[in-house]
């Protein structure tokens, strides 16, 4: 018997191949999670599910009705209501001369098994196959992935220097695919850590919207600001303009609890429901009770991880100064999220030798066979990544110091 031909080459995520034939005792800086503790009100949460002598029952496929309100409160008190400049994109769902927030509907918002489950639906219920897909290149593995499986072609934009959005960039690529049916962002960036500003928003948007392509914006890290909060593409365009993502998995600290959610247009998200309804009745309801409790506490839980991630930074600043240094696009550059985007030290790579056509998983596999820690090559993100390695910041605080201590010297020699 024989796959299907929408699964052939599909491989093995090259995140988790390099932890494959890793020696004992290698440090895993690969894996992009939370390392620290899991909050307490989710444990609490999950404890009292536990000790219930009723059923557990599936719930209903749209989710538990108050999850479903603290999603779409959530959304609605961390984005802002747009500037009046962006009024035609904007101007159904946002009274003339309204100020605060927007507001943020319940049929607006379809809870997934992960953003992972909220990324497939979206694109089994709106990619057309022959059409093309823009993705981030480098971008989150998956995006080329979830397009391939949709029978489309996955076209890769380029980012600006140290990984931001490039509005520009993304808008020519674009205007030369006009059988485009999405446009995936990323932002902070998955592996980059690059931002995206309100003007490259409102310029990608007002594209997407003119030309017909549904915008999907995956924000799962932007809760994960070291300096300042990043915008949201809901702070500067409607809901109906496009689709946000978020989950329980990053900020929150919570990914196994495995949630997330899709935050646009009601039309756009009810044919994404059926395909999500038919993957998975809805998320488990142990998950959605932890969820609810961190949405209730995601003031004090999203500040605590925030304080993790700023410790997680501090530790590479004084670990490793050469590779934040390197990572680091210009000295102000805002950080957010977990990772180190590094450029491979030149000589190194040089000396490395070939892994097939490409020396940077060669001088990622040196790092871990020789320097006991393991990293992602760029090259898995796409092909604008080689030259490249993802460092991640999130696991714990022991292994990512000593991880780090092991990588400094390859970058000062």
């Amino acid at each position: 018997m024989s796959p299907a031909s929408r699964v052939t080459g599909q491989r093995l995520s090259p995140i988790r191949r390099m932890a494959v034939g890793a020696p004992p005792g290698t440090i895993n800086l690969a894996l992009g999670e939370p390392g620290w503790p899991l909050p307490d009100v989710a444990r609490q949460a999950l404890a009292d599910v536990g000790q219930g002598d009723g059923p557990l029952p599936y719930g209903p496929n749209t989710s538990r009705p108050d999850l479903v309100e603290a999603i779409a409160d959530y959304h609605s008190r961390t984005s802002q209501t747009v500037h009046p400049v962006h009024r035609t994109l904007t101007a159904q769902n946002t009274p003339q001369g309204s100020t605060g927030h927007a507001t943020v509907s319940v049929d607006q918002i379809m809870v997934t098994s992960g953003s992972q489950a909220a990324l497939f639906a979206l694109f089994q219920a709106h990619v057309e196959p022959g059409s093309t897909v823009l993705v981030p290149d480098p971008g989150f593995v998956s995006y080329p992935s979830l397009a391939r499986l949709c029978d489309a072609e996955p076209v890769g934009y380029p980012l600006a220097p140290g990984g931001h959005l490039d509005a520009e960039a993304l808008v020519e690529t674009l205007l030369a695919h006009p059988r485009a049916s999405m446009v995936v962002l990323c932002h902070p960036a998955n592996p980059t850590g690059g931002m995206a500003s309100a003007a490259d928003l409102t310029a990608v948007a007002e594209t997407c919207a003119a030309r017909g392509v549904l915008l999907v914006s995956d924000e799962v890290y932007r809760e994960l600001w070291v300096d300042e909060p990043p915008p949201s593409l809901h702070d500067v365009a409607a809901i109906d303009t496009g689709v946000v993502l978020g989950s329980m998995s990053k900020a929150f600290g919570a990914p196994g609890l495995r949630l997330g959610w899709a935050v646009g247009g009601a039309q756009t998200l009810a044919p994404a429901r059926i395909v999500h309804n038919a993957m998975t009745t809805a998320p488990a309801q142990p998950s959605q009770a932890a969820a609810l409790a961190l949405l209730k506490a995601a003031d004090e839980v999203l500040a605590d991880s925030r304080g993790h991630v700023r410790r997680r930074w501090g530790i590479a600043e004084q670990v490793a100064p050469a590779l934040t240094t390197r990572a680091r696009s210009a000295p102000s550059s805002a950080r957010a999220g977990i990772y180190l985007w590094v450029p491979v030290p030149r000589g190194a790579r040089d000396a490395a030798g070939t892994d097939g056509d490409d020396p940077t998983l060669a001088f990622a596999l040196r790092l871990r066979d020789e320097g006991g820690v393991t990293t992602v090559p760029g090259s898995a993100f796409g092909p604008r990544g080689a030259g490249h390695l993802r460092v991640s910041l999130g696991g714990p605080l022991d292994d990512l110091e000593e991880g780090l201590r092991r990588l400094a010297p390859w970058w000062t020699t």
